[in-house]
């Protein structure tokens, strides 16, 4: 008997109910997704979560009430927490750091195409940050300014050994888990296990924090 695919819990979280509706109408209806319940600020979205337990929460960034950032950083405070999206119309640069920062593992603005949401529902799902083309260029093209942060990344990531450093810039980069074993030359599971030291040498929460780090020491 074949065994059955997992379906993607996502929890919507936002504070216009026409912006909820539309997500709604399009998750709900592409393979292997099911919107399990809404919130309208980030305070209903911790509640939601322990109503719900989703696999993903798509996170609006800026509501009354408690804001997308500060509900970010308590849901993946949690023992088991969900994969957080962070969608919104303002890419403003502290934006995606703060919420990255909080352990949102992507960001997408609202005029994202559906088929590229649904995608990244996925993939965040499975554990591959995501962010937008535009996210990704702006945060690629931001220049270390305060020499501060570029020590300190420095300084954190002197705590790896020179493989899990390897590995670490090239998720900086981008690289999924096969590109860095291709690229690498060891297996995938080396590479997940790499990945997950990097996570607990450094008190991280996700890929994402990775690759800021790797952005933040000039290692990109």
């Amino acid at each position: 008997m074949a065994t059955m695919a997992r379906v993607i819990r996502v929890l919507l979280v936002d504070d216009d109910p026409l912006v909820r509706a539309g997500l709604s109408m399009m998750l709900d209806g592409a393979s292997g997704i099911t919107v399990v319940g809404e919130a309208s600020d980030g305070g209903e979205a911790v509640a939601g979560t322990d109503a719900h337990a989703p696999d993903v929460v798509l996170m609006d960034l800026r509501m009354p009430g408690v804001d997308g950032i500060t509900a970010t950083r308590r849901l993946r405070a949690r023992p088991v927490p969900p994969e957080v999206i962070v969608l919104t119309t303002f890419d403003a640069d502290e934006d995606i750091l703060r919420a990255l920062r909080a352990g949102a593992s992507g960001f997408l603005l609202k005029d994202t195409p559906p088929p590229q949401l649904v995608e990244a529902v996925a993939r965040v799902a499975a554990g591959e940050p995501i962010l937008s083309p535009r996210v990704t260029r702006r945060l690629m093209e931001r220049t270390v300014t305060q020499t501060g942060a570029y020590e300190r990344a420095r300084g954190t990531l002197a705590a790896l050994t020179p493989r899990e450093s390897e590995v670490a810039v090239a998720i900086g980069r981008g690289r999924t888990n096969a590109d860095i074993a291709a690229e690498l030359a060891m297996s995938v599971t080396t590479v997940k296990a790499h990945v997950s030291s990097i996570l607990t040498k450094l008190d991280l929460d996700n890929r994402t924090q990775i690759a800021l780090l790797a952005h933040d020491a000039g290692l990109t």
